[in-house]
């Protein structure tokens, strides 16, 4: 008789501007399952090792590897991250860990991640209808590009090669930040003098941007400074976007619509540089948490869509949209990164 493949467990870690999630995760041939979780504020360690140290004493496993995703660029054995105070230093976390360590780009862990969803399951992937109610079939060879909105921007796309899939991050979250129209030219106005060069798109399609986005339309006019507006302004910077997203107040109605109006516009001129056949998958909390708004009145389609030239339309039409519907992708994806790097470091 057969025997099964023994189960091969890993501690994954995804570290983000906000949030920080802890796993162990058993992997065995192609099929990953998540034994344990755990979630920290990024903001409330001073590095990772502390809430690591934290997460395994609390359960009896004990990962052989692990692989750590982080939203930063990977530079030898370090992740600086874009968006908190402290650095990821893979060579400490190994010699503390006693285990092969690898890291990984975060956007590298959710292409991994992405790889193992069905695009047939709703509840892994909800796929967005285009405007004329098709939704499209991916192309299982084709590129799957991945752009996620969190505390951040993140891009990433995937390849399939005779060697098998390959993962690549990359800093497209940094491109410029695309107009449609008089608000979001007076939006790009309003942002040009706090940067050194033109406005990046990470600087509205973001949940720090989702604030940003809230505060020009007040300071514009456009929006009423209510109550409300006034209060979630107060918050701390990062218990605003979700309180934007979550208010009856017609600036943050505002404010979200226009989050969701420039998303698509990133997505369709990301699109038109990787031609994403496999399907463009958004990524990340906030679409998540509000599909809906994304769907309604086929505002994403609408803005992603509306191009300059009908060869791009033809484009984003023909591209199959889905928001990932599973906030752990990346922890996912770095437990099916940590086996193939065994021995390789970075």
């Amino acid at each position: 008789m057969p025997t099964e493949t023994p189960e091969t467990l890993i501690l994954a870690a995804d570290v983000g501007g906000t949030n920080l999630s802890l796993a162990i995760m058993a992997r065995a041939g192609g099929r990953v399952r998540m034994v344990r979780r755990a979630a920290y504020r990024t903001a409330g360690e001073r590095s990772l090792l502390g809430p690591v140290r934290r997460f395994l004493a609390d359960g009896p496993e004990r990962p052989v590897s692990a692989c750590v995703s982080g939203a930063g660029p990977v530079r030898g054995r370090v992740i600086p991250l874009t968006n908190a105070p402290w650095d990821i230093d893979g060579a400490a976390l190994e010699a503390a860990l006693g285990i092969p360590v690898r890291l990984v780009n975060d956007f590298t862990a959710v292409g991994y991640g992405a790889l193992l969803l069905d695009p047939a399951d709703p509840s892994q992937l909800l796929p967005l209808p285009h405007l004329d109610g098709t939704v499209g079939a991916p192309d299982p060879a084709g590129t799957r590009l991945l752009v996620g909105a969190g505390t951040g921007l993140g891009v990433g796309f995937v390849t399939l090669t005779a060697a098998g899939p390959q993962v690549h991050p990359s800093e497209g979250g940094h491109i410029g930040l695309p107009m449609t129209g008089e608000d979001t030219l007076d939006l790009w106005r309003y942002l040009q003098p706090r940067f050194p060069g033109p406005p990046g798109a990470e600087a509205a399609v973001s949940g720090r941007g989702i604030a940003t986005l809230l505060e020009f339309l007040v300071a514009s006019g456009r929006a009423r400074a209510t109550d409300a507006v006034q209060a979630i302004l107060a918050l701390a910077e990062a218990d605003r976007p979700a309180a934007i997203a979550l208010a009856d107040d017609p600036g943050c109605h505002r404010a979200m619509e226009l989050f969701v109006e420039l998303y698509a516009r990133v997505c369709a001129e990301l699109c038109a540089v990787f031609l994403p056949t496999g399907g463009l998958y958004l990524a990340g909390g906030i679409a998540a948490k509000n599909a809906g708004r994304f769907l309604a009145g086929d505002r994403f389609m609408a803005s992603f869509e509306r191009n300059y030239m009908g060869h791009i339309d033809a484009i984003t039409r023909a591209t199959p949209v889905h928001i990932i519907q599973d906030y752990a992708v990346s922890l996912y994806g770095a437990a099916s990164a940590a086996p193939e790097a065994a021995g390789v470091r970075g």
